[in-house]
């Protein structure tokens, strides 16, 4: 069983730019209670798509170089990135449908 892996700034272009497969990054911060709501669905996505994508969080508060090199102004925001580019955002509280469509449409045609 997968679930998301903690990313920081120094693993984060190894981890998320350089995947072979499509990535979902989770922008969030502990105090913040939408992205405490998003997390269970964010950890059952890693569940039910291991394999096809990773998945990752990154403590805005702990690591805040990378979300503003992306532009993160809410939180939490949901990124999916493939071949280390930017193919889709979810800003604010998602819901399950909502994360899970985003995947679908961004995973590889032979899925």
């Amino acid at each position: 069983m997968s679930s998301a892996i903690a990313v920081t700034d120094a693993s984060f272009e190894e981890y998320v730019l350089k995947s072979e497969i499509p990535v979902l990054v989770h922008f969030w911060a502990p105090w913040n209670g939408p992205s405490r709501m998003v997390a269970p669905v964010v950890e059952e996505i890693a569940t039910t798509y291991e394999g096809q994508i990773r998945v990752f969080k990154l403590n805005t508060d702990e690591y805040p170089g990378i979300a503003g090199q992306y532009g993160i102004r809410t939180i939490p925001t949901l990124m999916v990135f493939k071949d280390g580019q930017i193919v889709d955002t979810v800003a604010g509280i998602a819901t399950r449908q909502t994360l899970v469509s985003t995947i679908e449409r961004n995973l590889p045609e032979d899925y």
